[in-house]
């Protein structure tokens, strides 16, 4: 439950900046011999974009998500870090 001080927002930006900088560690942790497991993952999503045409704008969607275990180890920092906050 979120405390009437604490927003939602805040920890969607929270989460977001864990998964966005665990994501990058993982990337890193990938060319070290003991940490490579970090890098471990899945992409998932759409793989060719889906087009809208209007005739006038053409509009094109492609949504990729690719998580690994230092992303979920981040995401699990940002949480705990926002409720300590």
């Amino acid at each position: 439950m979120v405390s009437k001080d604490k927003s939602i927002w805040i920890l969607l930006i929270f989460i977001l900046s864990g998964l966005v900088i665990g994501g990058l560690l993982g990337e890193i942790a990938k060319q070290v011999d003991f940490l490579w497991w970090l890098s471990y993952g899945q992409t998932f999503g759409l793989t060719s974009p889906v087009e809208l045409d209007l005739s006038v704008i053409v509009l094109a969607f492609k949504v990729m998500f690719k998580i690994n275990i230092a992303s979920i180890i981040g995401m699990a920092i940002a949480i705990f870090i926002y409720r300590k906050v």
